[in-house]
């Protein structure tokens, strides 16, 4: 049981975005803050993650550098693991994800896990699209996803070869 949770508000280009700690570690990020009526109390890990959401909406960051501790099961853990390591600018299809934790026949538990993901923008998520390209389901509603993935390729180099989304 967590004894405090720590709270912060990211005013976003996707929204505000409400960011949860229990202190040690960054526990989750919430879509659609403006539904939801909290006290905010940030701590230095929330303030820090409002900080590097700012600056990855204004290109400045690629990379995040927070404790993170969502909570799932192993399964879920391992998924968002290789959903954290997919770079800046580039996209992995769920399949491709399912191959690379050793079956492909994971696909469907791979969109599951990843959908369940409480810490999205940090673990990307959005990241994640259709073997076939398309965008497919997010948490955070499909305009998110697809702005999210235009705002990474307007900040991602393009090299040849490579495939700009939208």
């Amino acid at each position: 049981m967590i004894d405090n949770i720590y709270r912060g508000i990211c005013d976003s280009p996707v929204g505000l975005l409400i960011v949860e700690s229990d202190g040690s570690y960054l526990t989750s990020i919430l879509f659609n803050g403006d539904d939801i009526s909290l006290s905010q109390d940030p701590n230095g890990i929330v303030a820090n993650c409002i900080e590097q959401l700012k600056e990855y909406f204004k290109g400045e960051r690629k990379i995040f550098d927070l404790p993170l501790k969502p909570d799932g099961t192993d399964f879920q853990q391992k998924v968002w693991e290789k959903v954290y390591q997919i770079p800046f600018g580039e996209t992995k299809s769920y399949g491709a994800l399912a191959v690379a934790l050793g079956d492909a026949k994971l696909n469907r538990a791979v969109g599951l896990a990843n959908g369940a993901n409480p810490i999205p923008i940090v673990i990307p998520c959005h990241r994640v699209i259709g073997s076939d390209g398309s965008l497919t389901g997010y948490a955070g509603g499909l305009e998110r996803k697809k702005w999210l993935l235009n705002h990474e390729s307007n900040y991602h180099i393009v090299t040849k070869g490579q495939l700009k989304l939208f």
